[in-house]
């Protein structure tokens, strides 16, 4: 749907959000201020940061459109994800905020550096596999941007691609957190006023909630079930392993948990979890009933999807173009959804960045560079994350949702184990936690390959390597020689939320 309104509002958007990075420029002058942003995130601040890293395009694309596929049974998905913020904060945040601030780390690998006295060995392992996962999800991320702007503009996809690419670098690269702490504040009041407003006008456009179940239970009593009966997914026992995949897979995301280290107080975590799961919890559930409406709207004719692979994740765009054809809020509409694809897409370019800059170059391979020569590198390592990943995408997946589900699942094979274990078990070793590492990623690659090649699991494949991590870490862990109890108390470890006093 071209139109000049369209271009100019989105070119608009465009502009301000790199005039956001360019004002925050202005206030980077070391690496923790373009890496942390000097650790002084407010409560607002954090949290939408947070909600707008677990926001991404497979929440307003992916969402509805695996509602639109499959139906109720999918409606658990927007349960699980938003439980990760809470996690993350209650879990993983409350000690890993007061040991960063007093040993000033800047990333989690800093932590997992002195936990497990492995100075080399468990960060750049750490941060290798960081990386990979970082970018196979930033792949679902650009894939998003570009299915909003070939829906508005109708360009080709790799066109659509390189413009969405190159703003969300631009800002990224010269502005770090804060321009992106700023930006996802905007993009979040964006998407929830956004969804909270044209969500509803597009269920009523489909004739409400009675004829939309009805036209479900027309395609198959399947779709208004709360479970799959059979089949590879969203069975009662894969929802089990669907549970551990979005609430702690996600909740062990790089681009999420780094976020536990630049708030400014450690107080802002008693409601920021509340906070953060409520308004999430309410966004996805209006974005998942706008995919169900979008079952009625096509069978009626009112909505039409493109011949594409991926059709299904256009179904919120079409529905809300169908249901609201004002050209002007038509274009409003279609900067809220860039909006939320942008809001985590910046956050996983600034990780990648942060990964390898800090834990790859400063603490590895060159220990004596200074902190220019270190933000110098962590923007680099932001352009060539971009530049590459736009490559691994020109071809779009089949279904956003799955593309993100798969780092989600490595993310969980990888890092649960080591992190969980490392903050909550005193007898975890160094040897253990890059056994749990190691092991959760290959049999990572050997379950999701035999998912995807050979026949389906009961299970998400990641429970299988999340499981075969566990057993790594205790097995290698009780063989190998603890750590000192002193390591032990000054990074909090034992089965404890807050420190004992």
């Amino acid at each position: 749907m071209t139109d000049l309104i369209s271009v100019v509002v989105v070119v608009i958007y465009c502009l301000a959000m790199i005039g956001v990075g360019v004002w925050a420029s202005r206030r980077i002058s070391t690496t923790a201020d373009y890496l942390i942003a000097g650790r002084s995130l407010g409560f607002w601040m954090f949290t939408l940061l947070m909600f707008g890293s677990v926001c991404s395009g497979m929440s307003l694309l992916g969402v509805p459109g695996l509602g639109y596929r499959m139906g109720w049974p999918t409606i658990w998905e927007q349960v699980f994800v938003p439980l990760c913020i809470g996690f993350c904060i209650i879990f993983f945040g409350v000690k890993l905020y007061k040991v960063a601030k007093r040993e000033n780390y800047m990333t989690v690998q800093d932590y997992l550096a002195k936990r497990f006295q492995s100075p080399r060995a468990l960060p750049f392992l750490s941060a290798l596999a960081g990386i990979v996962v970082s970018v196979i999800y930033l792949a679902g991320q650009l894939t998003a941007i570009s299915i909003v702007l070939v829906w508005l503009f109708g360009m080709p996809y790799w066109q659509a691609l390189l413009i969405g690419g190159f703003v969300v670098t631009v800002y990224t690269v010269i502005g770090g957190l804060w321009a992106i702490s700023v930006t996802t504040l905007v993009q979040s009041l964006m998407i929830v006023i956004g969804v909270l407003i044209m969500a509803p006008i597009v269920i009523n456009a489909a004739g409400g909630f009675t004829v939309i179940n009805e036209a479900m239970n027309a395609v198959g009593p399947h779709m208004v079930s709360p479970w799959m009966e059979s089949g590879p997914v969203f069975t009662p026992i894969y929802l089990v392993s669907f549970f551990f995949l979005l609430t702690i897979g996600l909740a062990c995301a790089p681009h999420v948990i780094n976020n536990m280290i630049v708030v400014k107080d450690i107080r802002y975590f008693k409601w920021a979890p509340v906070v953060g799961f409520l308004i999430y919890l309410v966004i996805m559930v209006l974005l998942k009933y706008t995919g169900f409406a979008g079952i009625p709207l096509v069978a009626k004719g009112l909505v039409t999807l493109p011949d594409a692979a991926n059709a299904q994740d256009y179904i919120f765009l079409a529905g809300v173009e169908s249901a609201m054809p004002n050209i002007f809020i038509w274009a409003i509409f279609g900067v809220i959804v860039l909006a939320a694809v942008m809001s985590t897409t910046d956050r996983l370019m600034l990780t990648i960045g942060s990964m390898f800059s800090w834990d790859i170059y400063k603490n590895i391979l060159k220990p004596g560079a200074s902190d220019r020569e270190v933000l110098r590198v962590s923007q680099v390592a932001v352009l060539v994350s971009a530049i590459i990943t736009i490559i691994l995408v020109i071809n779009p997946p089949e279904i956003l949702a799955f593309l993100i589900w798969m780092g989600i699942g490595v993310m969980l094979s990888a890092f649960a184990v080591p992190l969980l274990a490392g903050l909550y078990w005193r007898r975890a070793t160094k040897e253990g936690a890059i056994a749990a590492m190691f092991c959760g990623l290959a049999f990572a690659g050997i379950f999701g390959y035999y998912t995807k090649y050979v026949e389906p699991l009961p299970m998400h494949w990641s429970m299988y390597s999340f499981i075969v991590a566990i057993i790594a870490m205790i097995v290698v862990s009780l063989l190998t020689r603890p750590v000192s109890e002193e390591v032990l108390d000054a990074t909090l470890t034992g089965p404890y939320v807050r420190t004992p006093k």
